[in-house]
């Protein structure tokens, strides 16, 4: 009855624990491989972010910040860039359960999708 018990109650905290829907912020900073100018990096960033139905906002050279509005979740990133790099990087949001350097899995879904389309529009101008 006891090991019964027992078993019961760690088969309740897995349960519980595959139900985590918080992970920590994923802020991103790859290497550009392909040879592209600094301006095509930008158009890459500016190109996957619309697509994405990101609104991004170059504020200085190198540098556009990015705003995305999912329902009543809302999430803003930095994006620095250069001729061989570029950092993806959360600023702030709401309702997405930030906290302790921890945030809503969909932040961390949103930022992947993101990446991996500047790394398809970078791979394509190196193509041009």
């Amino acid at each position: 009855m006891k090991k019964q018990l027992i078993f019961s109650g760690l088969v309740c905290v897995l349960a519980l624990a595959g139900c985590a829907r918080t992970a920590p912020v994923a802020n991103i900073t790859k290497p550009i491989a392909a040879q592209v100018t600094t301006d095509q990096v930008k158009i890459a960033i500016l190109q996957a972010g619309l697509e994405r139905k990101w609104v991004m906002t170059p504020v200085s050279p190198g540098v556009i910040n990015g705003h995305l509005s999912q329902r009543d979740h809302v999430a803003d990133i930095r994006i620095t860039y250069s001729q061989t790099s570029y950092s993806i990087n959360y600023v702030d949001s709401k309702n997405l359960k930030a906290k302790n350097g921890e945030i809503h899995n969909s932040y961390n879904r949103w930022i992947s999708n993101l990446d991996r389309d500047i790394q398809l529009k970078l791979a394509s101008q190196q193509i041009k």
